[in-house]
């Protein structure tokens, strides 16, 4: 039986290069790597070798005939994305006449010129980690890694739900990077503070910035602020142990919470404030946040989507990790009868709304429940007479004919004292580099930083402060090696030659 790819896939295309048949897509070179929730392996094309598996840095890929319970789904899921009879679309055609008889390997080219080469990385999150891997496959390069928490990492470790773990094994990777002696992570460093940034560009011949999208996107209501309104990521990154938000007041003593946004960062909070905290306890969980937990109340959590279930922002592997593994999951069935009325010819979409549809015929059982709403669109916070979060008032909304959310004229108001908002992420403007607050990014070409329409000489960045907050941590991995393939070239070039390159690591900061 052919192997299978599995909700634990970060999309770094590891295995794309390992295989020896092809039959992994979508590959970078296709137009929907960036994009897809995850990727597929084609049972007609595989030929049961296993060298995916040892590439895959999140062992995601198993055996068909191995796959347990909880993952079973994933076989169908696989094939759906080459089976015409199972959706009108077929990205990846099954015609072998039309694919490459091996994988394209993108083997390290020796460099046309010699001379060291000395970059500088501010921040340490995937997309740094991978510009560090690309850099060090060339002899000739060191790399200093700046990063201003007490770990390194970035979302990897603090993003990532602690009950992931295969997700979070990825950080074994980094430190096999991390490990190389030409690569040197230096914590506790806040660029802007500790040095400046012209300070990095004297150090080093190149600069990489790669800050991630640091803020959430905030709520635009009365009473966003008061006590009892949160951003999901700070209670990420309280349940994560992330310094910033280490004393974050939570209040769990009532018995509903509300999240608003039904990206996968909504079901995993979701999902973490309705566990059973006995099964959190061999995890990585912050001890301060596992205590918080014993001591809930929380009996519901409720998840709001302004669109239709065909829309939600959930990926397909985070849904069917949520309903099957014994989590109360329930779903309105009259939620779902829009989503029927659409022409759907998308196999992940298909899948979806079969998973939902699954979930509503259920009957729950006991202990806490996941509600997932659909149409609904919260229009103010109530306030009770001590300042805190009483309640939520939504609106009924539907999907107009041409894609804009409509209100119905009908409102709803959920009481609860926990309100969390997941309404995506935004970059933030970094001092003496330029920024477009139009779309939260610094401008670029092919990750050479603009400014006023010029390049910034020797001044490169990746990640999402570079594209926006998209894909999942193993995009970052295509994004960085077009950035660092752009200050090589520069490199060979001559255009990073007129800063006296560093012989070595640098020493201590001025």
């Amino acid at each position: 039986m052919p192997h299978v790819v599995t909700q634990a896939c970060c999309g770094d295309a590891s295995c794309v290069y390992a295989c020896p048949v092809n039959c992994i897509h979508p590959t970078p070179s296709e137009p929907d790597f960036g994009t897809s929730e995850m990727l597929y392996i084609d049972p007609s094309t595989c030929v049961d070798c296993g060298a995916c598996v040892s590439a895959c840095p999140v062992g995601a890929i198993m055996p068909g005939h191995r796959l347990p319970e909880d993952q079973a789904r994933f076989a169908d899921i696989n094939a759906a994305h080459f089976d015409p009879a199972t959706s009108g679309t077929v990205r990846f055609p099954v015609d072998a006449g039309r694919r490459l008889p091996l994988a394209p390997i993108d083997k390290p080219r020796r460099l046309a010129v010699d001379e060291p080469l000395s970059v500088g990385i501010v921040g340490s999150g995937p997309s740094a980690m991978y510009a560090a891997d690309e850099l060090l496959r060339h002899p000739q390069a060191t790399v200093t890694i700046y990063e201003r928490l007490d770990r390194p990492f970035g979302l990897a470790r603090f993003g990532v739900a602690p009950d992931h773990l295969a997700t979070r094994s990825v950080m074994r990777l980094f430190d096999d990077i991390a490990r190389e002696p030409r690569c040197d992570i230096r914590l506790n460093v806040t660029v802007g503070a500790d040095v400046s940034l012209d300070a990095l560009r004297r150090r080093h011949q190149a600069v990489i910035w790669a800050g991630g999208a640091q803020i959430d996107r905030r709520l635009d209501l009365e009473n966003a602020d008061a006590p009892g309104v949160l951003s999901a990521t700070a209670l990420v990154g309280w349940y994560n142990g992330h310094p910033d938000h280490a004393d974050l007041d939570v209040d769990l003593s009532g018995l509903r919470a509300v999240v608003i946004g039904n990206g996968n960062v909504a079901l995993d909070v979701a999902r973490i404030l309705t566990t059973d905290p006995k099964s959190l306890a061999d995890t990585s969980i912050s001890r301060q946040a596992l205590n918080a937990l014993r001591r809930s109340a929380i009996d519901e959590v409720i998840v709001l989507g302004r669109r239709s279930a065909a829309h939600a922002a959930f990926t397909l592997p985070e849904l069917v990790g949520l309903v099957d593994t014994g989590i109360n999951v329930v779903v309105d069935p009259a939620d779902l009868d829009s989503a029927s009325d659409l022409v759907i010819d998308d196999a992940t979409t298909q899948a979806k709304l079969e998973l939902l549809g699954e979930a509503s015929r259920r009957t729950p059982g006991d202990g806490p429940r996941i509600r997932l709403a659909f149409h609904r669109s919260p229009s103010a916070i109530r306030l009770g007479p001590d300042g805190r979060v009483v309640g939520l008032v939504t609106d009924h909304t539907r999907v107009g004919p041409t894609g804009a959310i409509e209100p119905m004229g009908t409102a709803e108001t959920i009481d609860t004292s926990l309100v969390l908002t997941s309404i995506g992420y935004r970059g933030v403007a970094v001092p003496g580099l330029p920024f477009d607050d139009a779309r939260g990014v610094i401008p670029h070409d092919a990750g050479r930083i603009l400014d006023d329409g010029g390049l910034r000489p020797g001044m490169y960045v990746t990640g999402w402060i570079k594209r926006g907050p998209s894909g999942f941590i193993g995009t970052n991995k295509t994004d960085s090696a077009e950035t660092v393939a752009s200050l090589l070239s520069d490199h060979e070039s001559g255009k990073l030659s007129a800063r006296s390159a560093v012989s070595g690591m640098p020493g201590p900061l001025d």
